[in-house]
């Protein structure tokens, strides 16, 4: 498949914040057959990026000491051509600017945000290091969706903040979702949350992964010490499951089914 195209706006890398990064290598490696590369500790914090068939897919890094509170878990980054430019645009749309726009070393800019409904997620301003290279296929990131506990705030602000071009893919009082594009051009998706997410669990991002068989890849999920949280499904976009990795970061899988249903999402 070619390089992903990464529009403005739309998601363009993920990264996980690990508590420890080999047991999270072993673990990825052994579900995906990603191949890990570590960067210089002086320039990028020896920051892991990880490779499925010699394309970039993800990153990993060490969680700090000031974040042992924190639950290991899964980013995803939108792109934008000015990282400075969208902080101003969060702050004035009623999101929160968690980490300002930093410079990575010769690779591009990024920063951390809340969303209006509560949702972290990051942005990537691209120089060198463009994105993920690899997309919708086993092993490689196939669809990203933000679990709000506020729907229609959360999908005012992707409009104001990121330009996201929305269809709303169902308006029923069960199941309410919005998408970034139409159709199988969409990239990704928000959905109203509000009715299962836990007290106390705040909105937020989850990356759904391309497997050839969610079955066996649950199989070994659980063997290299994840869990289940979510068992396997048939939905009109694949046999999905969620399910935690060996440090509890929380991830979903995703099966293509023959036709009848999207390969995405």
């Amino acid at each position: 498949m070619p390089t992903p195209d990464h529009s403005n706006g739309a998601p363009c890398w993920i990264d996980l914040m690990s508590s420890d990064p080999e047991k999270a290598k072993s673990f990825y490696g052994g579900i995906f057959g990603w191949t890990f590369q570590t960067g210089d500790q002086e320039k990028y914090g020896g920051y892991i990026t990880a490779s499925k068939n010699g394309k970039a897919v993800a990153g990993i890094m060490q969680k700090m000491e000031d974040q042992a509170a924190m639950p290991d878990m899964w980013s995803t980054y939108l792109r934008t051509d000015d990282a400075a430019a969208t902080a101003a645009a969060v702050a004035a749309h009623g999101g929160q600017v968690y980490m300002a726009p930093m410079d990575v070393p010769e690779q591009g800019h990024m920063a951390i945000f809340g969303d209006a409904s509560g949702a972290a997620v990051g942005v990537w301003q691209p120089r060198e290091m463009k994105g993920y290279e690899l997309a919708a296929e086993p092993g490689a990131p196939v669809w990203h969706e933000l679990h709000t506990k506020d729907y229609e705030k959360a999908v005012k602000f992707y409009q104001d903040v990121f330009g996201w071009d929305t269809e709303v893919l169902s308006d029923t009082p069960e199941f309410r979702y919005t998408t970034l594009g139409a159709g199988d051009a969409a990239k990704a998706g928000i959905m109203d949350a509000s009715g299962f997410l836990p007290e106390g669990v705040p909105s937020n991002w989850q990356v759904y992964f391309g497997v050839e068989d969610a079955d066996a890849a649950i199989a070994k999920a659980v063997e290299l010490g994840g869990t289940v949280i979510r068992p396997p499904e048939d939905t009109p976009y694949g046999r999905n499951a969620t399910l935690t990795d060996s440090t509890g970061a929380v991830f979903m899988i995703s099966q293509a089914l023959p036709r009848g249903g999207e390969e995405t999402q």
